[in-house]
């Protein structure tokens, strides 16, 4: 699973995911994306599946680019725990995703049924609404 090598803070506050992304929203490695339509977490499983689908699919044909990292910590307190006692412990990681962002790219030597296809493949891992935008076309 994907989790950064350091933390600043060990269980800060939640991120926000509403409104629309300010960056990110450009195909720039690739020429082919999965775009967000709606803003959520997502965890590093989850991108884990995502790039398992795509990668299968294309069977070493291409290049794929993930465009989001989790970097947030997300905290659980264990089950059955009464309500006090500090926040609970780090349970997994998650990315922040706004809408209007570019989840995944994908380049180089690939023809473009395939690439719509393995996109597609990876699209039904996700919690979210997405589109798959070609280079020149992300609004």
């Amino acid at each position: 699973m994907l989790q950064p090598k350091q933390d600043k803070w060990r269980k800060p506050f939640k991120k926000k995911y509403t409104g629309k992304a300010k960056r990110g929203t450009k195909i720039s490695f690739g020429d082919y994306g999965l775009q967000a339509k709606e803003g959520t977490w997502i965890t590093s499983r989850q991108i884990e599946a995502t790039r398992i689908a795509i990668t299968r699919f294309l069977q070493r044909q291409g290049e794929l680019h993930i465009r989001i990292f989790p970097h947030n910590p997300m905290t659980k307190k264990p089950l059955e725990v009464r309500m006090g006692k500090g926040k609970g412990s780090v349970d997994h990681y998650a990315a922040v995703v706004k809408e209007k962002m570019i989840l995944f790219e994908l380049g180089g030597d690939i023809n473009e049924s395939d690439a719509l296809e393995a996109l597609r493949l990876g699209m039904h891992k996700l919690p979210i609404k997405c589109k798959i935008v070609k280079k020149g076309e992300e609004n």
